[in-house]
């Protein structure tokens, strides 16, 4: 897990995004336990309360599920929710921003489509 501690986007958010990933890749898996807040502390050097920031933002985007004295669970529907919210979020922003270069530059729609699409078979 890689934690860009310059970076402008907080900690425990980017906690949360490395977990995601994770999941998506299958490093974890639907149904395994999450590392632990005193792992991922440890691991990364940071206060134990900020690594359960970032377990806490996953368990309000219903990405883990608590179980009381144990650790965190990723959700059997995770890797759906994960990618629904990352198509919603980071797409849209992704995509709004292209169109809006785009158009800055006067590439029309038909040579934005196949920047796209030669790029996609990379």
């Amino acid at each position: 897990m890689n934690i860009n501690f310059n970076n402008v986007v907080p900690i425990y958010i980017q906690i949360a995004n490395a977990i995601e990933d994770d999941i998506l890749s299958g490093k974890l898996n639907e149904g395994d336990n999450c590392y632990s807040q005193l792992i991922l502390a440890k691991a990364l050097n940071i206060n134990p309360a900020t690594a359960a920031k970032g377990i806490r933002l996953l368990v309000e985007r219903g990405i883990l599920n608590k179980n009381r004295g144990q650790s965190m669970i990723v959700c059997s529907d995770a890797k759906v929710l994960i990618m629904a919210r990352k198509k919603e979020e980071i797409l849209n922003i992704i995509t709004e921003n292209l169109v809006a270069e785009a158009k800055k530059l006067n590439i029309s729609e038909q040579e934005m489509i196949s920047i796209i699409k030669a790029h996609y078979k990379d």
